[in-house]
């Protein structure tokens, strides 16, 4: 993981001497603005991955010598048939016409993103899936 998280760490370095030279040049703060907000996304993410890359064993993929079976096996669980997805996908369609139409929608739809988020966590907490 310390590839990536140089990867991402390098690119926030990148972004903010990008983004004084954009500042320098235009005075625009909307873009100043966005690249600022696009060097600490990246930087979050370097450190996490730095971070993580330490307390965890080294993987497969970060060994030069590894073979292609050595990263085989289960890499985690992926929900097949869930359709918390697009109740969550919808509850934030609403809420963001919600910024646009009112308030009272915005409202709404701050709620149902808020069920469906608990639905969506507890999937397989409850009902026929419970294991």
């Amino acid at each position: 993981m310390k590839i990536e998280g140089y990867l991402f760490v390098f690119c926030a370095l990148f972004f903010a001497v990008m983004d004084v030279i954009y500042w320098l040049w235009s005075h625009d703060p909307t873009g100043t603005t966005a690249l600022a907000l696009t060097i600490g996304l990246a930087g979050l993410t370097g450190f996490y991955l730095l971070f993580t890359g330490r307390r965890i064993d080294p993987r497969p993929e970060d060994d030069k010598e590894a073979d292609i079976a050595e990263g085989a096996g289960e890499l985690g669980f992926f929900s097949p048939h869930s359709w918390w997805p697009l109740f969550t996908a919808l509850a934030a369609a609403t809420a963001a016409l919600g910024a646009v139409f009112g308030w009272w929608l915005l409202l709404i739809g701050i709620f149902a993103v808020v069920l469906a988020a608990i639905g969506f966590v507890f999937e397989y907490y409850r009902g026929h899936f419970s294991h």
